[in-house]
């Protein structure tokens, strides 16, 4: 049977309900048999993370422990390098897996800025993009907004994925309206998080003391390199 791979990327500073909603939807739609999820280390586009990425990997595998077939892996972890998307891509290929076995999951609202990524448009062609709907960014926006990769969108289900080149899977499921900044926020501003992030996030923040501060000595740049975890083993 022919591997269904989920690989759900992200800083996860911190990881919260709406990841866990998008892989979920993504693994629904299209019976996954696995997701990855990804902590990135060093983010090409955005300011460095305030958690250091010993907290944000801790904070991903206990959101990940209770669900069957997702796995917190460190593959970005390992490198000092910026985590691009089509490099971690490049990664599970040489590890066996064929891009017609790959499904990249994402919200609605990030890849309609996929035509700055790198390695735009060649990154299409290295695995399915799983697109789930975001509040406010329904998928259905997308053949508008992105009309020259219309022709590669469709809606699952859909049959022997297998055998057909990588395509734009867009997924409209809710999805809980959470973004990490508020989080990071709210704890800032002693406010609740309850039910924003999972259980063991939740504990994992407040005994750690993150985001109470949002100084440079909270950052990840300020705290020594913690040793990679997590590893991914072999293949499916």
């Amino acid at each position: 049977m022919t591997r269904r791979i989920g690989i759900l990327g992200g800083t996860f500073d911190p990881i919260h309900c709406g990841h866990l909603d998008v892989g979920s939807s993504a693994q629904e739609a299209l019976k996954l048999s696995r997701i990855f999820v990804i902590t990135s280390n060093i983010p090409p586009h955005r300011p460095q993370p305030f958690a250091s990425a010993y907290h944000r990997f801790a904070m991903v595998s206990f959101a990940v422990s209770t669900l069957p077939g997702w796995r917190a892996a460190d593959l970005e972890l390992r490198s000092d390098t910026p985590s691009f998307t089509s490099g971690t891509l490049a990664k599970f290929h040489e590890r066996g897996y064929s891009a017609s076995e790959l499904f990249f999951i994402i919200g609605a609202d990030a890849f309609a800025d996929i035509g700055a990524w790198r390695d735009y448009p060649a990154i299409l062609d290295a695995a399915h993009f799983a697109v789930v709907s975001r509040p406010g960014f329904p998928v259905e926006q997308l053949p508008h907004r992105l009309p020259r990769l219309a022709s590669r969108m469709a809606h699952p289900p859909l049959d022997s994925l297998s055998q057909i080149e990588p395509m734009i899977l867009l997924i409209d499921a809710p999805t809980a309206d959470v973004s990490s900044t508020a989080i990071r926020n709210r704890v800032a501003a002693r406010d609740s998080i309850d039910g924003l992030v999972p259980p063991g996030v939740q504990q994992h923040i407040e005994q750690h003391g993150l985001y109470t501060s949002m100084t440079p000595g909270r950052r990840s740049a300020d705290v020594a390199r913690a040793p990679a975890a997590g590893r991914l083993h072999g293949k499916e």
